[in-house]
């Protein structure tokens, strides 16, 4: 069983900033893709963002975020960062942070939810106008 726990969301107005964490006792080596993920209500998950770190640790990331959020791992710390920058409106979800199936290996997406087995409680981030 791996556990994750989000924390560092809040309400911040369009424009500005957040940093969204997950930290977890898994050796996050063990796993190939770790990833970010959001929920509107009435949606379905959506990818945010992922980093391969069993296959090389190159993220990616989903259209609407590029150039604007970034994925990282503090290996000190046993912790998955999203920093999010330039937020809007369009923004405001629920933030998931996930660790993959273990069948998951290369030439998998790491952007699809049904390719993750362990997710987080979540964290909520809001963007005001």
């Amino acid at each position: 069983q791996v556990h994750v726990v989000e924390s560092g969301g809040g309400s911040v107005q369009a424009g500005g900033s957040l940093t969204v964490s997950c930290a977890t006792a898994e050796n996050m080596y063990t796993r190939y893709c770790w990833g970010w993920f959001r929920q509107f209500p009435g949606k379905e998950r959506e990818a945010v963002a992922a980093i391969y770190l069993a296959g090389g640790g190159a993220p990616v990331y989903a259209d609407s975020v590029k150039g604007r959020f970034a994925i990282s791992r503090d290996q000190t710390k046993n912790t998955l960062m999203l920093q999010m920058n330039d937020l809007k409106p369009a923004d405001t979800a629920m933030y998931y942070c996930a660790a993959d199936h273990p069948w998951v290996s290369v030439g998998s997406s790491c952007l699809r939810p049904d390719e993750y087995k362990y997710w987080g409680q979540g964290t909520q981030v809001t963007v005001s106008s």
